[in-house]
């Protein structure tokens, strides 16, 4: 009888922090990088969504820009993804379908979400004018 693989991610990753070391690690970075964002916020619903996936252990944030290498034009993003135990990105989505799906085959398949769309800051209603910025 074959055993149960140990997972490789538990959904317990992370850790409570230091308020002080964190606000002193984000005014480094703000420093380093001033005219870059130092803040993305996503709301409660897009993380959720992700979260209550069935087999979802986490969300795993991906650095991205909308234009390749080279160009000078576009703007950085974070891309979200459901991860799984295993490790593996929860990618499962129709954009990712070599030919389009009819409405009733849509209605047969559960496809991951994938997020987008954060609030950069500075320039976006709502950030915050607290020390950790």
């Amino acid at each position: 009888m074959e055993s149960a693989k140990t997972p490789l991610l538990t959904g317990k990753e992370g850790e409570d922090f230091d308020l002080h070391l964190s606000a002193e690690w984000i005014k480094n970075h703000t420093d380093r990088h001033p005219h870059e964002p130092h803040s993305h916020f996503f709301g409660k619903e897009i993380l959720q969504k992700i979260l209550n996936q069935d087999g979802c252990v986490g969300i795993r944030f991906y650095h991205a820009h909308s234009e390749p290498k080279g160009s000078d034009k576009g703007d950085r993003h974070i891309i979200i993804v459901g991860a799984r135990a295993d490790g593996s990105d929860m990618t499962n989505t129709k954009d990712a379908k070599p030919d389009p799906l009819s409405r009733e085959e849509m209605k047969a398949v559960a496809y991951d979400t994938v997020g987008q769309q954060s609030m950069p800051c500075p320039g976006s209603p709502g950030c915050p004018k607290s020390f950790m910025a």
